[in-house]
């Protein structure tokens, strides 16, 4: 049996004599990547192996239901961190609901600039919705000269950022 190219990470591997058509060379990494995928493939095409990965967890749950309050109670450290961490995906959510909502008015028409500012309004485009801070410049760059570069590269600033 001659070399073969993973799938994954293209480089040369001596399938095994027991798998013939192996096409995943042994690296953990490409391992779990084959793992995950044929999972994904699997409850997207078995109706019944879908099930039993719903019900799996329900069963365990059920059969050991103070788990997760003796686990918070013992892991306040990652108790707080994942609470960050929701605030962050919260935060995010909220922003991408944002971006391109253009309830005010047509900024487009306006002569003036407007920059929104403030800690994730980076990844904000074309966002016209006055909760933000907004600050507008009519006359002070000169028509013909290099504009600052885009919204994204702009120093930023949010109204979500009141976390205590």
């Amino acid at each position: 049996m001659g070399d073969r190219l993973c799938r994954y990470c293209q480089k040369a591997f001596q399938p095994s004599k027991y798998r013939p058509d192996q096409a995943v060379c042994g690296e953990a990494i490409c391992q779990r990547r084959r793992r995950s995928e044929y999972h994904r493939v699997k409850i997207a095409t078995d109706p019944d192996y879908r099930q039993v990965c719903l019900d799996s967890p329900r069963k365990w749950r059920a059969s050991h239901p103070g788990y997760w309050q003796q686990y918070r109670d013992d892991h306040p450290n990652t108790v707080e961190r994942n609470r960050a961490r929701q605030r962050q995906r919260d935060q995010k959510r909220r922003l991408r609901d944002l971006a391109n909502n253009n309830l005010v008015f047509d900024l487009k028409r306006s002569a003036a600039e407007v920059w929104l500012v403030g800690p994730g309004c980076e990844h904000l485009a074309n966002n016209n919705v006055a909760i933000a801070q907004i600050l507008v410049f009519t006359d002070g760059i000169r028509r013909g000269t290099p504009m600052p570069g885009s919204c994204q590269q702009q120093p930023s600033g949010s109204p979500f950022d009141s976390a205590p």
